[in-house]
């Protein structure tokens, strides 16, 4: 105990120097006013103030304002005003991420954790089909299929069933191999047209099944021997429509991206999705080790086929028809991460634009919606912004350095925007850091957290790839009618055939 106590006292301390050192740039001494303005008040909340002109006069850095910027021609007063009112709002954006990272380190580090499905080991387990998705996966198919085949659920309810999306690879030969190896035991799907996406392949796929549960991973993943039963636990309460467990990487060890994403992963995990589930607000719905019942998807209309994140779509939808999604800390599976930063870059702009057409779709009729409570509400959108933060933070940045230098009676304003933004975005928001830190502590292996301060170069390289995604989405995607385009991840394993 004292052990937690002494590495969370260390991040703190940090955290609380930076704010110090905001807290005494805000309280710093203002600009002598001449004798002529004594009067006038001190300190104004009006943020359009800063554009009023002023006396020359010298502030509390000895440097001397001008009475007329030479940019103020370009600009008017009013533009700069709306400028400076949306800067604030974005550095309140940040301020309401940072305050719900720090909620939830601290609910995971010393909360009540809620595991509430934990100990089912036994009971009338329902029928099960596990749909593997994988298109061109024969590097890592046959390692996931051998893994299924070790599962601990009763032989007679469980249905393994490759999906094999339109593959151009060996991927078929191997599963049919693997197939005849195990004769009764898996029921391949293949898929040689239809439109391409993953939904679209779940969506066929899901109609060739009666199972009750649909447990759905993909082709990199290798489950552990009680993973299913973990899964399928919580379908004994009604409530539940979707559960997901625990992604954990497999390939770490690789290089320095694959420990970098290790971490984050295990902020995203470990801390984030169980601090939802500890407070009942809204876990997020995985792709991939995750399932969803049957007459729940039934009910909100299946699979879209046109979702590029079919996860966060799926979520949403069962949120708005009543529906809980369970997260399962506990039930690990195991993936390949990106091994090198141009895979990554694809990856996390795919997860961009998914996130986003998610938040276009569902944001109105969340905030609408009878059925989620003002909790599930404020968390909800919250999580749909996530991706959105991104361009907005750059925007901020831009908006920043353009009152700096356009508003030399008032220059102040422009540098503690940028250190607000720099101290509190995801670029060094010592919050998220905070999260993973504690991430890291849970999981055991603290040697881990030597490579944070690394971590900022793979927060900017997510922050302008996310950038750089919306920006084609909200543009060139909408402008000229580009339809559905599913980017796949690499695959690093050495492909191998046998059975």
């Amino acid at each position: 105990m004292m052990a937690r106590h002494r590495f969370t006292l260390q991040i703190l301390v940090l955290i609380g120097g930076c704010w110090l050192s905001l807290a005494l740039a805000l309280a710093a001494p203002a600009p002598a006013a001449p004798a002529a303005a004594a009067a006038a008040p001190a300190f104004s909340l009006d943020p359009a103030a800063a554009f009023h002109k002023k006396a020359e006069s010298s502030n509390w850095l000895g440097i001397h304002d001008q009475v007329q910027s030479r940019h103020q021609d370009l600009l008017a007063s009013r533009t700069l005003t709306i400028m400076l009112y949306l800067l604030w709002a974005v550095i309140a954006l940040v301020l309401v991420y940072t305050v719900r990272h720090y909620y939830f380190t601290f609910n995971r580090l010393y909360g009540a954790q809620r595991h509430p499905y934990l100990d089912v080991d036994s009971g009338n387990w329902p029928s099960v089909t596990v749909l593997v998705a994988a298109h061109n996966e024969q590097a890592v198919i046959a390692d996931s299929l051998r893994a299924l085949m070790e599962v601990d659920y009763p032989r007679d309810r469980l249905r393994i069933m490759p999906v094999n999306d339109r593959s151009t690879d060996d991927t078929r030969r191997i599963i049919d191999e693997i197939c005849a190896a195990h004769p009764g035991r898996i029921t391949p799907f293949h898929r040689s047209g239809g439109k391409p996406g993953k939904a679209a392949a779940l969506k066929d796929a899901t109609a060739q099944v009666d199972s009750d549960i649909l447990i759905v991973f993909d082709a990199d993943y290798v489950p552990g021997r009680g993973l299913l039963r973990q899964l399928v636990a919580p379908f004994f309460d009604p409530e539940v429509g979707a559960v997901m467990g625990r992604v954990v990487p497999l390939n770490t060890g690789s290089n320095l991206l694959t420990r970098l994403l290790d971490m984050e992963r295990s902020g995203g995990y470990q801390v984030d999705q169980q601090a939802r589930m500890n407070l009942s607000l809204v876990p997020q719905y995985g792709g991939t080790v995750g399932g969803v019942r049957r007459s729940a998807l039934e009910a909100i209309g299946g699979w879209h086929d046109d979702a590029l994140a079919e996860d966060t779509d799926l979520t949403y939808r069962l949120l708005l028809s009543g529906w809980k999604t369970a997260y399962q800390n506990r039930s690990e599976c195991y993936e390949e991460v990106p091994e090198t930063w141009p895979v990554r870059v694809r990856q996390i702009m795919r997860w961009s634009k998914g996130h986003n057409q998610a938040a276009f779709r569902y944001a109105g009729a969340l905030l609408a919606s009878d059925k989620v409570s003002l909790r599930e509400k404020l968390d909800g959108m919250l999580l749909l912004g996530v991706f959105a933060m991104s361009p907005i933070l750059l925007a901020g940045w831009i908006l920043a350095i353009i009152l700096f230098y356009f508003d030399a009676n008032h220059w102040l304003t422009g540098v503690l925007a940028l250190f607000c933004l720099m101290s509190y975005s995801a670029l060094g928001n010592f919050a998220a850091f905070f999260e993973i830190g504690a991430a890291v502590y849970l999981d055991g292996s603290r040697e881990r957290i030597r490579l944070m301060p690394l971590n900022y170069f793979g927060f900017l390289v997510s922050l302008l790839s996310i950038t750089i995604a919306s920006f084609r989405q909200l543009l060139f995607d909408g402008l000229f009618r580009r339809g559905l385009e599913w980017d796949k991840t690499t695959r690093y394993r050495q492909p191998e055939a046998r059975p």
